[in-house]
């Protein structure tokens, strides 16, 4: 028996197009389907790819609580977001959790040592994906003393100066 290539009278729901059967909400839940996993795995995503930033609000600051590394020596000269350039001998650091241009608190926690930077540059956000939340500079590194292990647990705070 040859088949009809329009709708379909008795299911209503089922038409071809050049030779497919084509299964109306069968297609909208297959759609709906592949779109809900797309924005499941994007929210997964976004919950696992922080699990290692803390970040606490008070009154007068903001503290960020995750993994601090430092600058390649061979960026030193390059321009950093605020349009200056780069030196490893400065007390700078990029962070993506605070505004450009603020003074910041870098506490290493295993030592309790901390510093005051100069946030003058932006992470590539890959890096907040790893947990970090500040890149230093080498004299700030080497300040906190974690030039040998690369990356330290830190806490960071925003202060007045």
């Amino acid at each position: 028996k040859a088949q009809d290539k329009g709708p379909q009278e008795d299911e209503g729901k089922v038409f071809f197009v050049h030779d497919v059967k084509i299964n109306v909400p069968r297609m909208k839940l297959r759609i709906f389907y592949i779109v809900f996993c797309f924005l499941l795995a994007g929210a997964l995503h976004a919950q696992t790819a922080n699990k290692n930033v803390k970040i606490i609000h008070t009154d007068s600051s903001k503290i960020v609580e995750g993994k601090a590394s430092f600058y390649s020596k061979s960026l030193d000269g390059t321009r950093t977001a605020m349009g200056g350039t780069f030196s490893n001998k400065k007390f700078t650091a990029a962070s993506n959790f605070f505004k450009l241009g603020t003074w910041v608190r870098v506490t290493r926690i295993a030592t309790g040592e901390s510093i005051l930077v100069y946030i003058n540059d932006r992470m590539h956000p890959s890096m907040a994906k790893r947990g970090r939340v500040i890149d230093l500079s080498h004299a700030a590194a080497e300040k906190l003393k974690f030039l040998v292990s690369g990356i330290t647990k830190v806490m960071v705070e925003s202060v007045e100066k």
